[in-house]
């Protein structure tokens, strides 16, 4: 199983930011997928899921409004669209797959870095 991120960067508050999450090694189309977030000191937080089919996504309070969860089922790839950036919202930010592949329950990507600074 693999989750590779991409996107993340710095951008000023009130800026957009898209990120990426490339699967392979599973059946993408069956797993509902997740983004989390991290900020250093702090636990891990979900930031947003949706469900295989895209038809059902929760979001955060923090979030709800201005972050949108997508996924492309032909292209094995979850997005997390973001605008409105906040400062708060510098983290990294994970892909979550909670899918269960020899005994091992959930995969993480490796992170991407977004950081909202003027």
């Amino acid at each position: 199983v693999q989750l590779v991120e991409s996107g993340g960067g710095l951008v000023q508050p009130g800026g957009s930011l898209r990120l990426s999450c490339a699967a392979s090694g599973f059946t993408f189309s069956i797993a509902d997928m997740s983004w989390y977030r991290q900020v250093p000191g702090k636990e891990r937080e979900l930031v947003a899921g949706i469900n295989s089919a895209g038809s059902r996504r929760n979001y955060a309070g923090s979030v709800k409004g201005r972050f949108t969860i997508s996924r492309d089922n032909s292209k094995n790839t979850v997005y997390l669209q973001m605008n409105s950036l906040l400062p708060e919202d510098t983290a990294v930010y994970y892909c979550y797959a909670p899918v269960v592949i020899l005994g091992r329950t959930g995969y993480w990507g490796q992170g991407t870095h977004v950081t909202v600074s003027s």
